[in-house]
């Protein structure tokens, strides 16, 4: 996890080069005393423009004092997404100005008050997130931690999608179910898979772990481990050789075999 001194560092030289911005660094990053105050004031200040703004920035700091594994699972998604967009130079960009980063917090504070009676609540920060940032997370979906959003507009996943530690996802991706069934009807992504852009993954399947899913692909059946599948319908088309795509980020395949 990224280390709090790290991000303020960032945070005091980005204002000294870019003063129009000041402010801002100084009053969501510089001074608030440590990465969990700053993860909350950086998500309250996205309520400004709602009509419930201020007593919702205060529900959203108080679930994020409750419950540490907000703020762990925060700084984990943080340096993943350094780690793997080449575009991201510093910590601070994802923490104020990625909406792949941004909506996957709210998601997480959302799932917070899913589970402890409060779905309406809930149900209310995925709207306005949708509405926002052009992301829909259900507030019930289980997502794990060192998960990279890229771009992140389009994004669908579903209430009984699951995606593990360690994913990377690219803008369009749908994980969505294939009609009215109930149960566990949406995706289940294991760890270290890759979704290409604008991928649709539908119904109660799996991508397995390590596997890459090409962009625009329409995936209707499981996915082995450590394969690449793409078309429409996706089929596989070969194996991963990297054990980790979602660090690597290939997405013309040059570490897969047929």
């Amino acid at each position: 996890m990224v280390e709090w001194q790290t991000i303020r560092d960032e945070a005091i030289v980005a204002a000294d080069k870019e003063p129009l911005l000041a402010d801002l660094f100084s009053r969501l990053i510089i001074a608030q005393k440590d990465f969990a105050h700053a993860l909350a004031a950086v998500l309250s200040a996205q309520c400004v423009f709602w009509h419930e703004g201020v007593a919702l920035a205060k529900a959203i700091e108080e679930a994020i004092d409750e419950d540490a594994s907000i703020t762990e699972n925060a700084g984990e998604d943080i340096e993943a997404v350094f780690e793997k967009d080449p575009a991201t130079v510093d910590h601070i960009s994802p923490l104020l100005f990625y909406k792949g980063y941004q909506s996957l917090q709210l998601y997480r504070v959302a799932h917070r008050f899913w589970f402890n009676g409060r779905k309406i609540l809930a149900s209310y920060i995925q709207s306005r997130v949708s509405q926002l940032y052009g992301v829909d997370i259900h507030p019930a979906a289980q997502i794990g931690n060192r998960v990279m959003i890229d771009h992140a507009t389009g994004l669908v996943v579903g209430e009984t999608a699951v995606i593990e530690d360690n994913v990377s996802i690219l803008h369009g991706v749908t994980l969505g179910g294939t009609g009215k069934e109930t149960g566990k009807r949406h995706p289940t992504i294991r760890k270290n898979s890759l979704l290409g852009a604008d991928s649709t993954i539908l119904g109660n399947i799996e991508v397995g772990e390590g596997a890459v899913v090409g962009a625009g692909s329409v995936v209707l059946t499981s996915i082995p481990p450590h394969t690449v599948a793409a078309g429409v319908p996706a089929e596989v088309k070969g194996e991963v050789r990297f054990p980790a795509p979602s660090e690597d980020m290939d997405q013309i395949f040059t570490h897969w075999t047929i």
